[in-house]
Parts: C-alpha cells; sequence; structure tokens
C-alpha cells in the first residue's frame, strides 16, 4: 500500500498497491494492517470474499445496515471494471454522489470504503474477479441496497446483466438512510 488518494466522497480513498513484477510474474501487496491504521484507517477485516463475473455485469448498490455495517478494501484480481461508491451518510458533504475508480489485474489498485457508503460496480471485461476485504461478517438480514439507476450516474453499460435482488432496491430518493456523517 503506498498512496492513499481521497475521492470526492470523505473518507473513500483510491489506493496504489505495492507491486513487483519480473519474468516470473508479478508480486502485489494487498493489505497491511498498520499502514491502514497509521492513517487513522480501519485496519482490522474480519471476512474476505470474492465474485466473478462476465462483461456487461453491473452489481450493487450494497451496504449492510448498522450495527452490522462495515468498512471494506476491494480490489481486482483479473480483468477490469468500474468501481462506484455513493455517499448515503445524512449530513455528508456529499450525500447522493458517487465516486468512481477504475480497477484492473494490471493498474494495482484498490478502495478503501468506509461505513455508510453504497458499492457496487460494473464489468468491462469477461473474467474479471472482485475481491473484497470486510470489517465486519456478512449478516444476511442486514444486507440491503439502493438501486444503481437511482442517483444518477453514468453506467459505462447500456444493457446491464443484473440480479433480480438488485433491481427491487428502492430509489435513492426513497431510502431512509441509517448512516449519519461524522
Amino acid at each position: 500500500m503506498k498512496n492513499f488518494t481521497e475521492t470526492n466522497i470523505p473518507g473513500v480513498f483510491e489506493i496504489d498497491l505495492f507491486h513487483a513484477g519480473d519474468e516470473r510474474g508479478m508480486f502485489v501487496k494487498t493489505y497491511h494492517k498498520d499502514t491502514l491504521q497509521a492513517r487513522g484507517l480501519q485496519g482490522e477485516f474480519r471476512e474476505s470474499f470474492y465474485s466473478t463475473n462476465q462483461r456487461d455485469v453491473i452489481r450493487g448498490m450494497h451496504f449492510q445496515h448498522p450495527p452490522f455495517d462495515h468498512e471494506k478494501i476491494v480490489y481486482c484480481t483479473s480483468g477490469r471494471l468500474l468501481d462506484v461508491i455513493l455517499d448515503i451518510r445524512i449530513g455528508s458533504p456529499t450525500y447522493g454522489q458517487a465516486a468512481q475508480v477504475e480497477l484492473s489485474a494490471t493498474n494495482y489498485k484498490a478502495v478503501y470504503l468506509p461505513k455508510g457508503v453504497a458499492h457496487g460496480f460494473a464489468v468491462l471485461e469477461d473474467n474479471t474477479c472482485m475481491v473484497y476485504l470486510t470489517s465486519t461478517v456478512h449478516t444476511p438480514h442486514a444486507d440491503d441496497g439502493i438501486r444503481m439507476d437511482s442517483f444518477g450516474f453514468n453506467w459505462p453499460i447500456s444493457h446491464p446483466i443484473r440480479s433480480e435482488r438488485d433491481q427491487a432496491f428502492p430509489g435513492l430518493d426513497t431510502f431512509e438512510s441509517p448512516f449519519i456523517y461524522a
């Protein structure tokens, strides 16, 4: 973890990951607790997941309700995607606004997500793998989302492949946020 650049949403950071390569391949450091904590960020993560995806899939916008809400670190180990983060913290100067970061197997970037943001992504290449680290365990009854087409974001896919669950989420205009900006 080399450089941290805060996006337009407070607390959301684009991270340049340490990487070194030679004729054998590539070595990438995706997590370092002390580096995160030195920046005042969550350094303890309880679970890790990954999803594999085909081109034109859009997943999101997902989050967990308090007290099961969590910080996340996300990165891409194969393929390429556009990561999208929506601020849903009441009182935030960027409430309802989105940030975007392209993640790929070759740009060695990650995104740090604080509590109180919804997360999703658009898959730009087949066989894209997205990895998630979360500070709390997945809690199905606390898992929720906001419809990806309800907050004015210009998605780069005209005919997305979406789950029925994601399509049934409420829009941002009717969403009652449990998150308060601190």
